[in-house]
């Protein structure tokens, strides 16, 4: 059984979505980010970047237990591993992976950005604010592109969507996120109600409640300990 070290975020997301649609058994293994678990020296053994998500595969390439960090490799790890939601020859797999890096390098960075200075920082920095929002709506704004010819983000749906999606979900959360990319609602929709979807959305953590970030949750997440060698 595999085991999932997870917290419920777009990054760990992508993860539950991928095991939920290819029927694998794992364990959710929390690590509560706002409490500073991801520091813990067994999660770092893991996970260097003290990022989650993380896995431990116990059957491995070579049947030993496999380790691996950063979310999309996690992806690419499992549908390498089955044989599923890639693609099937070198052009489809490229078309794959350009928007699997696109998520990686630019959407998850900037919708997480974006995302702080509107809601996380100790005061507005509006310098700050506009410079992400706008990349965030630029970006928005490519994915709507691609979308308009194509229903998915590689040649059928797999890893890039799975990997988009949970940032989309995300950026969904203000009121008329999708006003101006018709396209990816289209797709977001679609993608929300497949039943796997549902479930890998629906898998919590201990301690997990969804509201509010505390006091202690910020200093954590946005203080001096995130900055410290280990």
């Amino acid at each position: 059984m595999i085991a999932l070290y997870y917290w419920p975020t777009p990054n760990g997301w992508k993860v539950t979505i991928m095991l939920e649609e290819l029927g694998l058994a794992y364990e959710v293994i929390p690590v509560n980010i706002g409490k500073g678990d991801q520091f813990a020296p067994e999660f770092l053994a893991l996970s260097p970047n003290n990022k989650i998500p993380a896995i431990v595969d116990p059957d491995g390439p070579d049947g030993r237990p496999m380790a691996v960090f950063e979310s999309g490799a996690i992806l690419l790890y499992l549908a390498e591993k089955t044989g599923r939601f890639f693609a099937p020859d070198s052009r489809g797999k490229y078309e794959v992976l350009q928007w699997l890096f696109f998520q990686m390098g630019n959407v998850g960075p900037f919708f997480g950005q974006a995302n702080h200075f509107n809601r996380y920082a100790p005061e507005p920095v509006p310098y700050a604010i506009a410079r992400y929002n706008n990349e965030a709506k630029r970006l928005l704004g490519v994915m709507d592109g691609r979308l308009a010819a194509h229903e998915y983000f590689g040649p059928d749906y797999g890893i890039a969507d799975m990997a988009l999606f949970g940032w989309a979900r995300d950026f969904a959360k203000d009121e008329g996120a999708f006003a101006e990319a018709p396209n990816v609602k289209r797709w977001y929709d679609a993608i929300l109600v497949r039943p796997a979807v549902q479930r890998g959305l629906a898998v919590t953590a201990a301690g997990a409640t969804g509201g509010a970030m505390d006091d202690e949750a910020k200093a954590i997440l946005f203080g001096d300990q995130q900055y410290a060698r280990r």
